[in-house]
């Protein structure tokens, strides 16, 4: 078993030789970190011009433990050997930590890195990982990871204490006239026995000193900054911390940069308690759906319906006392059968993702209005008038597919549910959509009957007086639909609806497709002319697979006579492209190097053609034979692997061919020779439209 940390940025708002000099006064013991008992040097060397100093240090630390696990184990301190660089010139400390005491069965390594903020060379940055693997301990593994645990929540608690006293030292430092002249290479001053007070088992006290400074910077570009975290994420502990931070740098990994917001990979961290791989594939399932669909562009691309202004009665009104936007909706007053037969259920759909998108912009501009941070925000729903014609069967299925889509992409963004005024009839309502909704988000929710909500604990502990709509008793205008009675002339026959459904979603660029063992998905582009550029833009949702570019001379069979550009195939058998009587080399060739694409991945880039012809874009199920294209009956073998999910791989696309004079990227970065795909994502953007997830992404 093992757990990991990672810090985010923390900043000294102090010069790198002001910070080493009031940090060496903590050696070799410090009586306000009892648990540190004592250090001792165990070498030292200097380079030949004093620059760089290497300490090694012997560490005896204090263990919070049951007392019978010390006795089992024998000892009752650990031994940990930091390795320490210091290096003068270049204004950093390199720290290296690992346990003596339990090597074998217990490792514990820790990396610390002092250095200079890069925009301001008068403060310090600190940052460090952390790793513990627990081999083996007598049987007491989990209470051995626990305890581990524990240490260090509870050694994180003292860090302010220890904070204050490096500020009293670095005052100390201030009166004894230490000076920026005395900074560069001076080695009274520069002169560092030991690093940071090591953290036992997995990371102790001595962490970095948290000054405030500009929250809106960040470290090297893709590092957090803690006093970021706590201005626009909230209060987070360190474990945490670390896995906000460790989610990004898989994400960075993963989708080439093009990663959502902080604020909502917190959300899907939150809603999964902060398990990182549960919380990982939530949100890359997210970011498909939401690049599949085009969600970030909806409030700007979608025309609301007319019929939504007259009758959906909801919309935005002020913000609760919390800060957190405020939605209401009077349930009761709509006609929920009758959007659903004039609208259809997609219709609706796409009205309630417009709601949320527009809830996750208010919630950024609260935060920098009221200056703390705001994630989520509060629904008010009026239930006066709620009777048996909304438990009409379709619109209930309706219902319950909005609150699937929305739990699986907009977690954690319901701070507080009050339900007002809930008839008799809302219980039935309440068995059937309850099963649907997390569990998490049940314990959001505040149901008050009849006129409950005017008294003690009710609607004012949370809604301004001033604020309170006039419809439930308060002196505020709020306007919102009057709802009613939507005429059956504006409904839509079964199949306008179904037509309408498929447009909707139609509309998205970005195509599905499955890839099976031994039966390849291939896309034929059919090119005429030399030095055009085929763009590709794709996401591995389930699986993984490699990606290939093949070309031929010769037509695949049938021909197909459609005009130039991507041609999926019809269906979803993967009929092959590529005839299993074709050999590579002689009746068509690969013309990139084979890409392996784990699940998750999100991969762009483009081919420069040098041949007219037939291109075929290939995702293969890894893992299948190199020539499984060409040599296996296919459609035999999809029959047999649909029986096997763990056969079956997906992927969306979209590719695109442009003229060589409309390519915006650098015609010679693309050309392709033996050198891999181009990873561009210029390429896309040279797309009639941009590809990027600008609603949710930087």
């Amino acid at each position: 078993m093992v757990q990991e940390y990672q810090s985010p940025v923390r900043v000294y708002k102090n010069p790198f030789e002001l910070i080493m000099a009031a940090y060496v006064r903590r050696f070799p013991k410090c009586p306000l970190i009892p648990v540190f008992l004592d250090s001792e040097v165990m070498s030292e060397t200097h380079s030949p011009d004093g620059a760089v100093t290497v300490t090694e240090r012997r560490c005896m630390v204090d263990v919070e433990a049951p007392r019978l696990l010390k006795r089992m184990a024998g000892v009752d301190y650990l031994y940990f050997i930091q390795r320490n660089t210091l290096n003068r010139r270049e204004r950093t400390l390199h720290i290296e930590v690992h346990n003596e005491t339990f090597s074998s069965r217990v490792f514990v390594r820790e990396l610390c890195n002092y250095t200079v903020h890069p925009e301001n060379e008068e403060w310090t940055c600190f940052e460090q990982t952390a790793s513990l693997d627990i081999k083996s301990f007598f049987g007491f593994e989990n209470s051995s990871e626990k305890i581990a645990m524990k240490q260090y929540a509870s050694s994180i608690k003292k860090v302010r204490f220890v904070c204050k006293q490096i500020t009293k030292y670095i005052s100390m430092n201030l009166r004894w006239g230490f000076s920026k002249r005395q900074r560069r290479c001076t080695s009274e001053v520069c002169y560092v026995h030991s690093v940071d007070i090591m953290r036992p088992l997995l990371v102790g006290v001595g962490r970095g000193l948290c000054v405030t400074h500009d929250p809106t910077s960040r470290h090297n570009g893709d590092k957090l900054d803690a006093d970021y975290i706590r201005r626009y994420l909230g209060d987070l502990t360190p474990l945490q911390e670390s896995c906000l931070i460790r989610l990004r740098q898989g994400l960075q990994e993963t989708h080439k940069g093009k990663i959502p917001k902080d604020q909502h990979v917190l959300r899907f961290l939150r809603s999964r308690d902060f398990g990182l791989e549960k919380a990982r594939e939530m949100l890359c399932q997210s970011l498909t759906w939401r690049k599949q669909h085009q969600v970030d562009f909806l409030l700007d691309s979608w025309e609301r319906p007319g019929l939504l202004a007259d009758y959906y009665t909801g919309g935005w009104h002020h913000h609760d006392r919390d800060g957190r936007p405020l939605y209401i909706l009077r349930l009761g007053q709509m006609d929920t059968k009758g959007l659903v037969r004039a609208l259809g259920e997609e219709g609706l759909l796409r009205q309630v993702l417009s709601i949320n998108e527009e809830g996750l912009r208010r919630c950024e501009e609260n935060t920098r209005v009221f200056g703390r941070p705001i994630s989520c925000w509060t629904c008010l729903v009026d239930l006066e008038g709620l009777n048996m014609r909304h438990l009409w069967r379709p619109g209930v299925k309706a219902l319950l597919r909005i609150i699937e889509v929305v739990e699986a992409n907009y977690p954690e963004t319901l701070g507080r549910l009050l339900i007002l005024r809930a008839p008799r009839v809302f219980p039935v309502l309440w068995t059937l959509v309850s099963p649907f909704i997390d569990e998490n988000t049940r314990k959001k929710f505040l149901v008050y009957a009849g006129n409950d909500y005017q008294g003690p604990g009710g609607l004012l502990d949370y809604i301004d007086k001033t604020i309170l709509p006039d419809f439930l008793g308060g002196s505020c205008m709020c306007e919102l639909p009057e709802g009613g009675v939507v005429p059956k002339s504006l409904y839509r026959t079964a199949e306008q609806l179904e037509s309408e459904e498929n447009r909707l979603w139609a509309d998205a660029i970005y195509k599905s497709a499955s890839v099976f063992k031994g039966a390849p998905y291939e896309l034929l582009i059919d090119i005429a002319e030399v030095s055009s550029v085929i763009t590709w833009d794709f996401d591995v949702c389930k699986g993984d697979v490699v990606f290939n570019i093949f070309h031929s001379k010769r037509a695949p069979s049938p021909p197909r006579k459609e005009a130039p550009g991507a041609t999926p195939l019809v269906g979803g058998a993967n009929l092959p492209l590529i005839d299993r009587n074709w050999t590579l080399g002689q009746d068509y060739s690969k013309v990139e190097t084979a890409l392996a694409c784990r699940e998750g991945e999100s991969v762009q880039g483009s081919h420069i053609t040098r041949w007219p012809g037939f291109y075929i874009l290939q995702w293969r199920f890894q893992g299948a034979p190199a020539c499984a294209a060409s040599s296996l009956p296919r459609v035999d073998d999809v029959l047999a692997s649909l029986q096997v999910s763990s056969h079956k791989c997906k992927v969306i696309y979209y590719t695109e061919v442009l003229a060589s004079q409309d390519f915006r990227g650098s015609m010679t970065s693309l050309e392709s020779s033996h050198s891999g795909f181009s990873q561009l994502s210029a390429a896309t953007t040279a797309s009639s439209q941009s590809h990027t997830s600008s609603g949710i992404s930087r």
